[in-house]
């Protein structure tokens, strides 16, 4: 059943999803840390969170935190290792979690929590399709603490969340800009050189693995069976 094609195109949309919400956690955490560290600055429009800093500091912190564990996870779910999916949950969990807690003192300190919810519901939405993974009938094809069965679909699920984090990186400050522009400035481009250089380097690796995995697939085609 893990040879199926329905069970190979699962386990890569998951690692997808994965990759994206850990970046966009990650992220999510590391952008914080502008209004954590000055929330009397962009025009007031933050003062209210002053007297909890420490809060948005913690936010922070947990959030990198969050955003390194679920890329660890998709390292452990790429390579189908054990305790991949429980530590892929565990990252979701802690990342859901946070952002509840942040859109909720967002809202009350300041009114809003955009772009806070943009970040929550992507990992309430990885972490839907992750449980549903768990169906009987389901895991029995994805199950991401066995290496995939034949092929190399672990690799090219690897090139396609390469490639598709480059786009996040590449884009973030674009898709941000509705909630990060004050005063005429968008904050959200603040590290423009270092997100596109982040994301151009992140699509070529995508596309070197992508041309690896093709190439030992090639490889292996052209054997004798006996020697496959």
């Amino acid at each position: 059943m893990r040879n199926k094609w329905w069970a190979k195109l699962l386990r890569i949309v998951g690692i997808v999803f994965m990759s994206l919400t850990a970046l966009f956690t990650l992220m999510g955490g590391a952008g914080t840390a502008c209004v954590a560290l000055n929330p009397t600055g962009f025009g007031g429009t933050f003062a209210g969170i002053a007297p909890f800093q420490w809060l948005w500091i913690l936010f922070v912190l947990v959030g990198i935190a969050a955003g390194i564990m679920g890329v660890r996870a998709v390292v452990l779910l790429i390579k189908g290792m054990k305790h991949a999916y429980r530590d892929a949950l565990i990252a979701l969990l802690l990342g859901t979690v946070l952002n509840v807690v942040h859109l909720f003192a967002s809202r009350a300190l300041r009114g809003s929590s955009m772009p806070v919810d943009g970040v929550l519901y992507m990992n309430i939405l990885t972490l839907v399709i992750f449980l549903l993974f768990r169906i009987p009938g389901v895991w029995q094809g994805v199950d991401y603490e066995k290496p995939a069965g034949g092929g190399q679909t672990g690799t090219y699920a690897a090139a396609i969340a390469l490639a598709a984090c480059g786009l996040l990186s590449l884009t973030i400050q674009f898709l941000m800009a509705p909630t990060h522009t004050i005063g005429g400035v968008n904050y959200a481009d603040a590290w423009h050189a270092t997100l596109t250089a982040l994301g151009v380097a992140l699509i070529l690796a995508g596309l070197v693995t992508a041309l690896h995995a093709r190439r030992i697939t090639v490889r292996r085609a052209a054997l004798p069976e006996a020697a496959k």
